[in-house]
């Protein structure tokens, strides 16, 4: 194995008021059951942010940490206040019979492995999304899922935050009519580059840019989106084309620094995803498009703008009595969706609730392994649309 090459078995081996409702479901039993002991494997930034929002809820300590990366386990240990155990190999964190759940952030080509492994310790499952490197995991994960009487929560968190649930209730009060199109988009100004101490560390820091552990922009990025578009359209696709490529970041990685995929829902729905990570504008965004209305979704705001299908005749470009549209679309109206009173919290802290009321409470997540399986898929076929040029389509 040479220092610019590491394998992927070695990096193993190294290394709303339905919200408010959702996430207060249970207030007794959250605050006088016995704590659910954590394990979180994987302490990079995302690791990290996981670790500080588990600290805020009082149902969860945080007793383990495992990374191959001594920096990144450091730090987390530091973020529990040095209250939690070091490990190196997440198989012996699995072995601490004391530790009822496990937060798995870890590059994507791990999530499904080890997600298999801690469902066999018993131990319930927090895990980033999305949920499989290819199809073949993901439906071993929710076999494996199927024996166990465990949680398994994929980290969709836009599935708890009260925004998306009132578009979803804005759809199915037929606001927008007829939806015929989506588009959404993840964009970057960015290398998405870390800067890497040793070059030996360079495929394990910079995972993303390989291939080999990960799906790229598709599922690193755009995942969040196409989960959502799921969601709302309670649909899974039934064909993906797409392109990519590396066009700008020529830096000797192999994932794509831009893609598109187009994807078809039953009834003939059309929806577009891309990511670009050479211009940022618009970052974060998604439109539905209806015959009576359209709604742009970004991180924080909705907006609803109505259409005008009134039209008169008149001269256009020198045609008399050719259709002038009077107005194309509606001015913005911003939809409101926090209840009275109620705090903007980072969307990440109604899963972890929801993932504390399922283990107490035997529930099933929103975010399960069915949902994310389906998501996975979808990431899937248009990953594999993009390489073959060709149609993919949902996997009978």
């Amino acid at each position: 194995m040479t220092a610019s090459h590491i394998s992927r078995r070695n990096f193993l081996s190294t290394g709303t008021a339905a919200i408010a409702g959702m996430a207060l479901s249970s207030p007794i039993l959250a605050a006088t059951a016995p704590p659910i002991r954590v394990g979180v494997i994987g302490t990079g930034s995302r690791g990290a942010g996981l670790i500080t929002l588990l600290n805020k809820i009082p149902a969860f300590q945080v007793t383990a940490c495992c990374d191959i990366l001594p920096d990144n386990l450091r730090k987390a240990i530091s973020i529990t206040g040095s209250k939690a155990k070091a490990h190196t190999d997440h198989r012996t964190l699995l072995n601490d019979r004391t530790i009822d759940a496990v937060v798995i952030a870890t590059p994507l080509f791990l999530h499904a492995p080890m997600a298999i492994d801690a469902l066999s310790a018993g131990k319930h499952v927090y895990l980033e999304k999305s949920l499989s490197y290819n199809t073949a995991e993901a439906l071993a994960v929710e076999k494996k899922v199927a024996e166990s009487n465990r949680v398994l929560q994929v980290g969709y968190q836009y599935r708890y935050y009260g925004l998306y649930r009132r578009i979803k209730e804005i759809i199915s009060q037929n606001w927008l009519g007829k939806i015929t199109h989506l588009e959404s988009q993840y964009n970057r100004n960015s290398d998405w580059r870390n800067p890497v101490s040793d070059p030996k560390l360079e495929r394990i820091v910079n995972w993303r840019m390989y291939s080999e552990y990960c799906g790229g922009p598709l599922s690193e990025l755009c995942a969040h989106q196409i989960d959502m578009i799921q969601f709302l359209l309670d649909a899974n696709p039934t064909r993906a084309v797409a392109m990519g490529g590396i066009n700008y970041w020529k830096d000797g990685r192999d994932t794509y620094d831009h893609i598109r995929a187009i994807y078809e829902y039953p009834g003939g729905i059309k929806s577009s995803v891309s990511s670009v990570l050479s211009n940022a504008y618009n970052s974060y965004n998604i439109k539905i498009f209806g015959e009576k209305a359209t709604v742009e979704i970004q991180r924080e705001n909705a907006y609803i703008y109505a259409e005008n299908t009134q039209n008169r005749l008149g001269t256009v470009d020198g045609v008399t009595g050719a259709t002038v549209s009077v107005k194309t679309q509606g001015d913005a109206e911003e939809i409101k969706w926090l209840q009275p009173g109620e705090r903007l919290l980072e969307p990440t802290t109604y899963a972890l609730e929801d993932f504390r009321r399922c283990i107490q409470e035997g529930k099933t997540p929103d975010s399960n392994v069915l949902t994310a399986k389906n998501s996975s898929l979808a990431i899937h076929m248009g990953n594999m649309a993009a390489k073959s040029g060709g149609t993919e389509y949902w996997p009978a």
